[in-house]
């Protein structure tokens, strides 16, 4: 953020970033009944800082400030808190529907709550649009490369419908072998989200330009992301995707450039089927 974003940005940029990763945490750690009880302790910490405009807690006031300045409606920040309580117990995904109604639910909400403070240049529903196809890409992309650590930890988060379209079991990927089956739901599900990340790049002229370097390397780094989970196939459900150091500072120094690599032309992902390049 210090080198791809403006400086007056910044503060509002780790504002943002804070509450999501302070949120994560309250989520993550600890037994289900413990997580739920410290969630909705905090929730009511921001619940009560909406509806009053203030708040005691650095990090809350931190970011009221912020939603304030850039005009982020707190729709956001509510439905990003209703969609994390029921994520609390994640029961995975019967279907793309399933799948779809947690993007629509959690995620695009959390991208919104750091996102969307940026200044734009088009209509606010318009971008929030846009910013949907960021969700979609970066969630797909986290599923692959967490897979490994969620399936040690009992969660399965590829649709069902996946699995059996390509002839897997869920004991196929805990084992973690390397069947045809797996490399093709491995690579089926890259190629969604490559589809999403590449008509993602909409939101690159749709802020000024100031602000285009950071969301360039946002959507650079899960390009990068998803060329790892490629070469690594199979192997992903046996260990974690780590993003390559010397590819990601190549990464930072090509940000400032106006274009990125070229891409496969993307799909519509809510229909699956082509559409325009953006």
């Amino acid at each position: 953020m210090r080198l791809l974003t403006p400086p007056e940005f910044q503060p509002h940029a780790a504002a943002g970033t804070a509450l999501l990763v302070f949120t994560d945490d309250i989520c993550d750690r600890g037994a289900a009944s413990s997580r739920l009880k410290r969630f909705e302790t905090w929730a009511g910490h921001v619940q009560r800082a909406l509806n009053s405009g203030t708040s005691r807690h650095p990090l809350l006031r931190a970011y009221l400030h912020s939603a304030q300045a850039c005009g982020l409606p707190r729709r956001w920040v509510d439905a990003y808190l209703a969609g994390t309580r029921i994520d609390l117990d994640f029961p995975g995904f019967a279907d793309e529907a399933d799948y779809q109604r947690y993007i629509e639910t959690l995620t695009w909400p959390g991208v919104m709550v750091s996102t969307g403070l940026m200044p734009r240049l088009v209509a606010d529903e318009v971008f929030a649009d846009s910013c949907w196809l960021i969700a979609d890409g970066f969630q797909r992309v986290d599923f692959l490369t967490d897979l490994s650590e969620d399936l040690q930890s009992g969660r399965l988060a590829l649709p069902m419908a996946d699995l059996d379209r390509h002839g897997v079991s869920r004991a196929d990927l805990e084992a973690g072998r390397d069947t045809p089956g797996v490399r093709v739901l491995i690579s089926a599900t890259a190629g969604l989200a490559r589809a999403s990340l590449t008509a993602a790049q909409v939101t690159i002229d749709q802020v000024p330009d100031a602000y285009r370097p950071v969301v360039r390397c946002l959507l650079g780094l899960y390009h990068h992301r998803l060329d790892r989970v490629m070469t690594m196939g199979a192997a992903i459900t046996r260990r974690p995707v780590r993003d390559d150091p010397l590819a990601c500072l190549r990464l930072l120094a090509r940000s400032r450039r106006p274009e990125l690599p070229g891409q496969p032309a993307p799909t519509d992902v809510r229909t699956n089927t082509p559409a325009p390049s953006p």
